[in-house]
């Protein structure tokens, strides 16, 4: 982060701030003027809400944030997942936004390889869809629709 960072919370919100939870008991506003690692409570995935490919990833890298203490001890899961996903994925966009979250990992900047994940779930959402639709128009000829 090369300027300073302003946010604002909401009462009760929670923010997750180079591994520790601090939660708000009033409207605040937060100004980071260094380096730092956070997570809004909204972007928090939890773990029965990792149901697709990229979500999972997302989780790993989630947990890598939340938990730096344990970062080294995840590196070789997220590895793993995506190596996994760069040979499963045929998506142009795709491939190229997974090797720029693994570019992104590899230098720190994990918060932006958050960000960069959720941008390709519409993407992921598309194939996902018309995977399904291929599926049904399978089934319903198969059993003679």
């Amino acid at each position: 982060m090369k300027n300073t960072f302003r946010i604002s919370l909401k009462a009760g919100e929670k923010i997750y701030v180079n591994g520790a939870v601090i939660k708000v008991d009033r409207k605040v506003s937060l100004e980071f003027l260094n380096d730092v690692q956070f997570l809004l409570q909204q972007h928090v995935l939890q773990p029965e809400d990792a149901n697709t490919p990229l979500r999972q990833l997302y989780f790993i890298v989630q947990v890598m944030l939340m938990g730096p203490e344990g970062a080294d001890k995840t590196r070789p899961l997220l590895k793993d997942m995506l190596d996994n996903l760069l040979a499963t994925f045929r998506n142009e966009r795709i491939l190229a936004g997974l090797k720029h979250v693994d570019s992104l990992v590899c230098e720190g900047q994990i918060y932006e390889a958050l960000k960069a994940i959720r941008a390709l779930y519409p993407i992921e959402e598309e194939i996902l869809s018309a995977g399904r639709q291929q599926e049904q128009a399978i089934f319903a000829k198969a059993v003679g629709e």
